[in-house]
C-alpha cells in the first residue's frame, strides 16, 4: 500500500489530539473529505507480491529451458502469462516477434471498435431496367456492403426471397456493385458467379447440393413445400460496376442483413480465416488503421504491433505477447459492455473445433492460435480456482510445429494444475453464441427484408 503523505497522516493525528485538548480558535479545521486514504494497490510493491508465484515461474523455467535443450533460440520464444493486469511470468515479453494468425487478435480488436457486437453488414438486391410478370427486363443488380461471411446458404435463402418478391427470370446481366465477396472469394466478379449459380437450381453441383442440406428444412418448410429450391435464372453475364452505379438502380427488391458482427468473428477466429480477416481489415481501414486502433484502445506501445495485412500471412506481421495479451484484454472489455464475453469471439478448447481441434489445453480455455512455416503461437485465457482468470501469450520460432504445440499444451496444463482446476466456470468466460444454432445459423430467411427505397 503506498503511503499518502506525512504531512497528511501528522494532520490526522493532531486533528485527533486537538479534539481531545481543545482546538485554538485561530486553528483552521480538517478537511477529511478531501483526503484520499484509499490503498495505492498499483504500486511497484504491490504488483511484484501479486505476481510473485516461484512455483509457476519454475514451471515456466523448465519450459523454456526444455526449448533451450531442443536447439530453439531462447530469445525467439517469446511468452507473458498474467493474472489480470499483473505479469507473472514472461520471456522477451515486449519484444515483437512473427504473430501468425494471432494477427486476428488485432484485426478483431480494431473491428469492434468500428462496429458494436451486434452490427450486421448489409447486402441490397435491386434491378435497372423494367419488371413483367416476374421477369426483370434488365438487370439484377447486388451492392455488397462488406459482408465476409456470404456463403452458399446465404445465396439459396436469398433466391427463395426473390421468388418469394415474383421474381422468376432475368433476360440482362448480374451486376456486382462494391465490396461483394461471398465463400470466401475475394474476387468480386467470381463471386458474382457463385451467386448467379447459387439462385438457379439448374446450375447446382455437389457443393451447392450439399449447402442446401445443410440447411437444415426451416427454408423448405417457411417456403410451403419440402423441395423448394430457387430457379431464377439470368440470362447474361456478370459484370462489375462501380460503387456510383448503385445510383442507376430502377428499384430495389431486398436487403440481406448479416449474422451479427460477433458471430462472423467467432467463425473467422474458429477456423483461422484468412480471406474474412483480410476482408474485415480492409473494411476498417487497412493494416495501418487496424495498428492505429488497438495501440489506442489496448494502451500498446508504438512499435509492439507491427502488421502488413489482417490475416497475420508473412512473417512480416509481428506483436509482442505482452501487447496479445493486452489486445484480448481489451476485446473481452468491450464485449462485457454488450453482454458478450471472450468465449463468444474466440474457440472454447473441448467446445469448438476448427484449429484447437485435438489439443491437449486447459478445459475451457478460450484461444487463438496462429502458425506458419515455422512460426507457432497460442494465446487465450483460462479459468483457475485459486488465481481466476489466466491470461497467456506463447509465441515460438522454429521447426517442427507439432513439438512446439505440444510443449504449449503441456505448460498451460501445468500451471492449471499449479493453481488448481476451476470447480465454475466464471461468467467472463461462458458463451452464448454457438455457430450453426438460432439466432446465428446460415442461410436464416429472417434477414432477408423486402424493401423498396434506397439504402
Amino acid at each position: 500500500m503506498q503511503i499518502v503523505g506525512v504531512g497528511i497522516v501528522s494532520g490526522v493525528i493532531a486533528g485527533f489530539l486537538s479534539g481531545l485538548l481543545g482546538t485554538p480558535e485561530s486553528a483552521n479545521p480538517l478537511n477529511l473529505s478531501a483526503v484520499d486514504i484509499r490503498p495505492r494497490w498499483e504500486s511497484t510493491w504491490a504488483k511484484a507480491a501479486i505476481a510473485n508465484d516461484p512455483a509457476a515461474q519454475s514451471i515456466v523455467a523448465n519450459y523454456l529451458s526444455g526449448l533451450s535443450a531442443s536447439g530453439y533460440l531462447p530469445e525467439e520464444q517469446g511468452l507473458w502469462v498474467s493474472v489480470g493486469d499483473y505479469p507473472v511470468a514472461e520471456n522477451f515479453g515486449s519484444v515483437p516477434v512473427p504473430a501468425a494468425s494471432l494477427t486476428k487478435v488485432a484485426t478483431t480488436l480494431a473491428a469492434l471498435a468500428t462496429w458494436e457486437p451486434t452490427h450486421q453488414f448489409e447486402t441490397w438486391v435491386g434491378w435497372r431496367g423494367k419488371v413483367e410478370n416476374g421477369t426483370v427486363l434488365g438487370d439484377l443488380v447486388v451492392v455488397g456492403g462488406d459482408d465476409p461471411l456470404f456463403v452458399w446458404e446465404e445465396a439459396i435463402a436469398l433466391g427463395k426471397a426473390l421468388q418469394q418478391r415474383g421474381i422468376r427470370q432475368v433476360k440482362g446481366d448480374l451486376v456486382v456493385v462494391g465490396n461483394f465477396n461471398m465463400n470466401f472469394e475475394t474476387s468480386p466478379s467470381k463471386s458474382g458467379a457463385l451467386l448467379k449459380q447459387a439462385l438457379n437450381v439448374n446450375e447446382w453441383d455437389y457443393a451447392v447440393e450439399t449447402a442446401y442440406q445443410n440447411l437444415g428444412r426451416k427454408v423448405a418448410k417457411e417456403a410451403g413445400r419440402e423441395d423448394f429450391k430457387p430457379t431464377i435464372a439470368i440470362s447474361g453475364e456478370v459484370k462489375l460496376a462501380p460503387i456510383s452505379q448503385k445510383e442507376s438502380v430502377n428499384g430495389w427488391l431486398l436487403r440481406h442483413d448479416s449474422l451479427p458482427v460477433v458471430a462472423v468473428l467467432k467463425a473467422m477466429n474458429i477456423y483461422s480465416n484468412n480471406p474474412m480477416a483480410e476482408q474485415m481489415a480492409q473494411a476498417v481501414g487497412g493494416a495501418g488503421a487496424v495498428v492505429n486502433k488497438v495501440e489506442a484502445i489496448a494502451n500498446i506501445s508504438p512499435g509492439e504491433v507491427n502488421l502488413i495485412n489482417g490475416s497475420g500471412l508473412g512473417e512480416e506481421n509481428t506483436i509482442s505477447p505482452r501487447a496479445t495479451v493486452l489486445m484480448l484484454q481489451a476485446i473481452q472489455s468491450q464485449l462485457l459492455d454488450s453482454g458478450f464475453t471472450l468465449s463468444d469471439i474466440f474457440p472454447i478448447a473441448g467446445a469448438d473445433g476448427g484449429t484447437v481441434l485435438d489439443r491437449g489445453l486447459p478445459e475451457n480455455a478460450v484461444v487463438k492460435t496462429g502458425s506458419l512455416a515455422v512460426v507457432s503461437s497460442l494465446a487465450g485465457a483460462f479459468p483457475t480456482e485459486n488465481k481466476g482468470i489466466v491470461w497467456f501469450s506463447i509465441m515460438n520460432y522454429g521447426s517442427g510445429l507439432d513439438a512446439l504445440r505440444s510443449r504449449q499444451d503441456q505448460v498451460l496444463s501445468a500451471l492449471e494444475q499449479q493453481w488448481g482446476k476451476a470447480q465454475t466456470l466464471p461468467p467472463e468466460l461462458r458463451s452464448s453464441v454457438v455457430i450453426g444454432q438460432s439466432p446465428y445459423h446460415f442461410g436464416d430467411p429472417a434477414r432477408n427484408h423486402p424493401v423498396d427505397q434506397k439504402p
